[in-house]
């Protein structure tokens, strides 16, 4: 009897990871179907419930992928990455709230970079070499997102320890990659960058302005880009004008369906803080 142990063990396993393949499988349809915010009208409040749903299917899918899905880990830590930074970016409120989401979405998109194994060779004499040649447009885009947001709770870790100086090669290094990817994300993040560190960081100014032309020209729908441009480089030099001019444009395309539906969480977001510049800065 002892002969036919593992065989039988061997079939019992391979039959339950193909269940938990099938369970994965619907977990994650069940779960792109609550991030889905296109496919029907938007609404921002109820939006909320939906994207923290499908936070937790994506978690339940992940513990239950076969450990050889690789693909499948990768698109659902990507997916995790990408929602922790909006919910945190997005509706939670809190310091606590949102350190813990950035710090989720951060560890996320870190796992999913070392699912690639050169990743993980680069990284052993390297962390930021192995940054700059990760080959997953979306795991670097957002462990550097996420990272950003995380070091703003925690500034001895942000300059002491180098942790600002990786943001700009994940930027950049998604602009490599795709420099298209969600409207110009990496010109848009790498702009913000030069637009809010300390000079001797690298922030710059005219660099910003010059980088989130960039990103408009890759995403003119997408709204954040021009707000940013408004708020981080022209109201920085008290170009109020300009900056204005920029935000009622943006406040005509709330107007604009085709614009809001394109980008309808993301163009919320940046129309709500145009608004509020528009009335801070009394914009004629």
């Amino acid at each position: 009897m002892a002969r036919h142990f593992f065989p039988c063990l061997l079939v019992l396993l391979v039959a339950s990871w193909s269940g938990l393949a099938q369970d994965a499988g619907a977990l994650i349809a069940d779960a792109e179907a609550l991030y889905d915010r296109w496919s029907e009208a938007f609404d921002f409040a109820a939006y909320r419930a939906d994207l923290e749903a499908a936070i937790d299917l994506y978690e339940q899918a992940l513990d239950a992928l076969a450990p050889e899905a690789v693909p499948s880990h990768a698109i659902v830590l990507n997916r995790l990455a990408r929602a922790q930074f909006e919910l945190g970016t997005a509706y939670l409120v809190g310091d606590d709230a949102k350190e813990a989401a950035f710090a989720a979405g951060k560890d996320h998109a870190l796992a999913s970079l070392r699912l690639d194994p050169a990743f993980i060779e680069n990284e052993a004499s390297s962390f930021r070499d192995a940054l700059a040649s990760a080959l997953d447009v979306e795991a670097v885009f957002w462990y550097g997102t996420n990272l950003g947001s995380y070091l703003n709770y925690h500034q001895i870790e942000a300059i002491v320890w180098g942790g600002m100086r990786d943001l700009p090669v994940c930027y950049e290094r998604a602009i490599e990659l795709d420099p298209s990817y969600l409207a110009g994300a990496g010109y848009r993040s790498l702009a913000s960058f030069y637009a809010q560190v300390p000079g001797f960081l690298g922030g710059d100014l005219e660099k910003a302005r010059a980088t989130y032309e960039l990103a408009i020209d890759a995403g003119p729908d997408f709204l954040e880009n021009a707000v940013n441009l408004a708020e981080h480089v022209f109201l920085a030099q008290d170009n109020h004008y300009t900056a204005c001019t920029i935000l009622r444009d943006v406040e005509a395309d709330a107007g604009d369906p085709v614009v809001m539906n394109r980008w309808p969480l993301y163009n919320t977001l940046a129309v709500d803080r145009a608004l509020g510049l528009i009335e801070d800065h009394s914009c004629p």
